[in-house]
């Protein structure tokens, strides 16, 4: 059992600790990912926090088929989906996330240090939302294809065939900003 899942279970068990040690440990990498469904930061933390009040609340069974991150990923991945089904119904931005959008930048440019992945970041922006779920999924979360294809509900072929698109999409993007591969 990997260290989140021991921390589940603790926190199962009743002991408090173990929720907020996988708080601490995945709260960050979780806002990021959740970024790329909705590309806000508000939203994404809210949406974060959506998440671990299931894991206080509902206690859903971890039955260790995967490992905790990817059982924690494909239950942010859904419910992202859950919240970008009821807001199509919204079409108003709050005035929260207009001043929130300096603190985007911030967040990201910390995380993506280096210049290339900031470029990287950028032109999986101007990709569909698969693409760019599969891209941040392997390059910026290191899952294998067996675990992307479990968060993302497909077959490990599928997210193969969907790699390869993305890949060959985000080069084009990155040929067209000005991108360097000899570098």
């Amino acid at each position: 059992m990997d260290k989140g899942g021991a921390a589940y279970g603790r926190f199962l068990d009743g002991d408090n600790s173990g929720i907020e040690e996988i708080i601490a440990d995945y709260k960050d990498t979780l806002i990021l990912y959740l970024v790329q469904f909705c590309g806000n930061l508000t939203a994404a933390e809210d949406l974060m926090e959506d998440v671990f009040v299931k894991l206080v609340v509902d206690k859903p069974k971890f039955k260790q088929k995967s490992s905790f991150k990817t059982w924690l990923f494909a239950i942010a991945a859904n419910t992202a989906k859950d919240y970008l089904r009821k807001s199509k119904r919204k079409s108003f931005v709050p005035i929260e996330d207009l001043e929130n959008v300096g603190a985007e930048e911030d967040l990201l440019s910390e995380h993506f240090k280096n210049e290339q992945k900031i470029l990287i970041h950028k032109c999986m922006d101007k990709l569909n939302p698969e693409y760019k779920q599969v891209l941040y999924l392997s390059f910026f979360e290191d899952f294998s294809n067996a675990e992307i294809a479990g968060i993302m509900k497909k077959s490990t072929r599928q997210v193969e065939n969907l790699l390869y698109r993305a890949k060959q999409s985000l080069k084009s993007k990155m040929e067209e900003e000005g991108f360097n591969y000899e570098n």
